[in-house]
C-alpha cells in the first residue's frame, strides 16, 4: 500500500485504504483481550498465595508464575503496568480462585478477601496453656485444640520432638502470625525458630558438656522462671551445673510451681516440698523429665554457657535480684535476711 497518497491531501481515502490497517488493528486488538482478559488455565481448585511484608512486585510475579498461578511473567507485569498497581500490593495471605484472567487476579490482589498480619509477643518463660490463651484472643486459635495437638505424639515426632508436649521447643519472640491461622501452622513456626538457635556451633557445645537439646531446653526453662533479670541467668545456670556435677538435688522452686500451676505462679510452701512428683528436684536427683515453660534464648544461651563459679545456693534478696553463696551456712545467713525483710514488709 503506498501510504504516501493517504497523505496526499488531493486524495480521497476510500474504504479500501483503511481495511489493511483497521485489520491490522482488530488482530492486535483481540490478541491483547485473548491474552489480558481470558481466563488463565486452572484446575478448577482455590490457591493459597502469600505476599510476605516487604516483598516487592519483582518477586511476587516470579512466586505467581513459579507457582503455576500465572502462565507469563511479562504479561502480568505489564497488566500491572497498565492497570498503575505494581507498588499497591499489599502483604498477605491470599486464597485465589482459579481461572483468573490478569487484570482480574491484580484486581483481586488489591481488592479481595486475604488474611492481614497481626503483631504477636510471645513473653519468655509462658507455660503452654497461657500462651494457649495468648493465641486464642489474638488470633481466635482453639486453645483445646491448640493443648491437644501441643501432645499429640505423631505431630510432635514428625517435629523431631522427644517429649510428652511441645512445651519448651517454642521460642518466645515477637512474630508476625496471619489472623485466621491454624494451630498447627503457630506451633511449627514457633519450633522451627527454635530449631535455628541450635546451629552447628551450639550442637558442639550440646557434644562438650555431654548434654541434649532436651537438658539443655529443660535447664533452660528453670533458669528462665528464677529470675526476671536476665544478667543473672548465667550465675543461676552455673548453680544448677554445679549442684548437677555434684549429684546435688536442683531444689528448684518453679518446678514445683510448675506441679501447682493454675493459672499463678504460686508460692512454694513447705508441704508442697513432700508432693510425689518426677517434677519436685527437692525430692529428685538431676532435671525433671520435661521443660516447665518456653524459655527464651538468654535463658537458652545461659544454659549453654553457665558462669565459671562455685556457687551452690542462691536466694531472693527482695529487690528482684538474688544473693548468691558457696556454703550452706552462708546460704542461711541469706535466707534469714530474706525472712526478715519479708516480715518488714
Amino acid at each position: 500500500m503506498n501510504f504516501g497518497n493517504l497523505l496526499d491531501k488531493n486524495k480521497k481515502i476510500t474504504i479500501h485504504d483503511w481495511y489493511i490497517p483497521t485489520k491490522i488493528f482488530g488482530a492486535l486488538l483481540g490478541l491483547f483481550l485473548f491474552i489480558f482478559f481470558y481466563p488463565n488455565p486452572g484446575d478448577g481448585s482455590q490457591v493459597i498465595f502469600e505476599i510476605p511484608r516487604g516483598s516487592n512486585f519483582k518477586q511476587v510475579s516470579r512466586v505467581l508464575y513459579e507457582e503455576g498461578i500465572i502462565p507469563n511473567e511479562f504479561n502480568f507485569k505489564l497488566a500491572a503496568f497498565l492497570y498503575g498497581s505494581e507498588n499497591k500490593l499489599k502483604a498477605g495471605r491470599f486464597t485465589i480462585p482459579s481461572g483468573l484472567n490478569y487484570f482480574e487476579l491484580i484486581d483481586f490482589l488489591l481488592k479481595g478477601g486475604f488474611d492481614e498480619q497481626v503483631l504477636v509477643t510471645i513473653p519468655e518463660g509462658i507455660w503452654q496453656h497461657d500462651l494457649a490463651g495468648l493465641l486464642k484472643a489474638k488470633l481466635n486459635i482453639d486453645s483445646s485444640a491448640f493443648m491437644k495437638l501441643s501432645e499429640n505424639k505423631y505431630f510432635l515426632a514428625e517435629l523431631g520432638i522427644n517429649s510428652k508436649s511441645i512445651e519448651g521447643y517454642l521460642l518466645p519472640n515477637t512474630y508476625y502470625f496471619y489472623k485466621n491461622s491454624k494451630s498447627e501452622e503457630v506451633l511449627r513456626k514457633l519450633a522451627n525458630e527454635m530449631d535455628k538457635v541450635f546451629d552447628a556451633k551450639v550442637e558442639a557445645r550440646l557434644k562438650e558438656l555431654k548434654m541434649t537439646k532436651h537438658e539443655i531446653l529443660t535447664l533452660a526453662s528453670i533458669i528462665e522462671a528464677e529470675s526476671n533479670i536476665p544478667s543473672e541467668y548465667k550465675r543461676i545456670s552455673a548453680v544448677y551445673h554445679n549442684r548437677l556435677k555434684k549429684w546435688m538435688p536442683l531444689e528448684a522452686d518453679p518446678t514445683i510451681q510448675y506441679l501447682k500451676r493454675n493459672g499463678k505462679h504460686n508460692r512454694v510452701l513447705f508441704k508442697d516440698l513432700e508432693i510425689d512428683s518426677p517434677y519436685n528436684t527437692y525430692k529428685n536427683y538431676g532435671l525433671p523429665p520435661t521443660p516447665i515453660n518456653n524459655p527464651g534464648i538468654e535463658a537458652i544461651y545461659a544454659a549453654l554457657y553457665p558462669e565459671k563459679n562455685d556457687y551452690l545456693f542462691f536466694v531472693a534478696d527482695g529487690t528482684g535480684a538474688h544473693k548468691f553463696s558457696k556454703s550452706y551456712k552462708e546460704h542461711l545467713r541469706n535466707v534469714e535476711a530474706y525472712r526478715k525483710w519479708r516480715q518488714s514488709q
